[in-house]
């Protein structure tokens, strides 16, 4: 069974499945977060929704970049988390499958290509006081959750 964060699901309404990824993303000591401006201004994990047809790490990829405008590298699965919550985007009850990674940032590509998204560096510590839900809260303050990647990325070389 996958662990639950926030509300219970409320009597009388039906959620839809979302399946998501998400990424916990060091590099030199802070982390990358993206801070949403709408519905409500908050700090989270870059990801999001899997798209029909697209492998959750493809879609990884996709939000990180669109979120962040970076590059990311090696990305492993370290967990996942369920929640129940209302997404006024989509306007639906969600059931949103969180599964988590933590990646390796390689390159900024340019500024975020999502609206409303701002890409951040912050220390573990505030992430782990402030992204804007529990889940996420969980696995950035996970003893070594973001600590293996060395603070420099790899060097490709052409």
């Amino acid at each position: 069974m996958t662990r639950r964060f926030g509300e219970p699901p409320q009597p009388g309404i039906r959620y839809q499945l979302r399946p998501g990824v998400y990424a916990v993303l060091p590099r030199g000591g802070r982390l990358l977060v993206t801070h949403q401006e709408t519905p409500v201004p908050e700090l989270q994990l870059p990801g999001g929704g899997i798209d029909p047809g697209e492998s959750p790490l493809r879609a990884l990829y996709r939000e990180v970049w669109e979120e962040t405008g970076w590059l990311i590298a090696r990305p492993r699965r370290i967990g996942a988390f369920r929640r129940f919550t209302y997404m006024p985007d989509y306007d639906l009850w969600a059931e949103k499958l969180c599964v988590i990674y933590r990646a390796c940032p390689v390159r900024r590509l340019g500024p975020p290509s999502e609206p409303g998204h701002r890409a951040l560096w912050i220390t573990p510590a505030r992430a782990a006081r402030e992204l804007g839900n529990a889940g996420d809260r969980h696995f950035v303050s996970r003893a070594g959750a973001w600590a293996w990647i060395p603070a420099e990325p790899p060097r490709y070389h052409r």
